[in-house]
């Protein structure tokens, strides 16, 4: 039994949810968003809130109970508050600029990396060295902060990189004399 899976998704004031053929559409204050639904599940909309079970007693649809229930909050969630991943860069002329629908970094390599911003995300640099993800869909918004991430990640002697606010970079010991 999923635990997760039990609890009913509330749907708040503001938000309207319907169920089309093989899609959920939810559509709040921050936009609409739209999901597949999994055929090993059962959606049902009721009483402002969104219930989902296993369509059948098969090992596959108890595996996908507790995902498809997390999926829909996350479509709740992303059209009411959304999201945001926070990234800070350390190192010695490492900074990142916000233009428009590009974000420019400078990661100590011969040239700069100028990186396009996918549609639906909002991307602001508050000072050079934090770059703050924004969007509605957890997907895409985790999708691009791990792309920026990609191009220095953190390394463990200086801590010098990309890293995510809040993430514990394991430090190393330098070589000894």
């Amino acid at each position: 039994m999923s635990r997760i899976g039990k609890r009913p998704v509330a749907i708040p004031s503001g938000v309207t949810a319907n169920i089309e053929g093989d899609t959920l559409n939810v559509k709040g204050p921050k936009g609409a968003l739209a999901m597949g639904l999994s055929d090993l599940i059962e959606y049902k909309l009721e009483d402002g809130e969104i219930s989902v079970k296993p369509a059948n007693d098969t090992r596959a649809a108890r595996n996908h109970w507790g995902m498809q229930r997390t999926l829909v909050s996350n479509l709740v969630e992303g059209v009411t508050e959304g999201f945001t991943k926070v990234l800070e860069i350390t190192g010695v002329g490492y900074r990142a600029q916000a233009q428009g629908k590009k974000l420019k970094l400078q990661l100590g390599y011969s040239h700069d990396v100028d990186l396009d911003v996918p549609e639906g995300l909002e991307v602001k640099t508050p000072d050079q060295t934090t770059v703050e993800i924004s969007g509605i869909d957890k997907q895409a918004v985790g999708q691009f902060a791990a792309e920026v991430r990609r191009w220095r990640k953190p390394e463990p002697y200086k801590g010098k990189g990309i890293k995510y606010r809040g993430e514990y970079i394991f430090r190393k010991e330098g070589k000894k004399k």
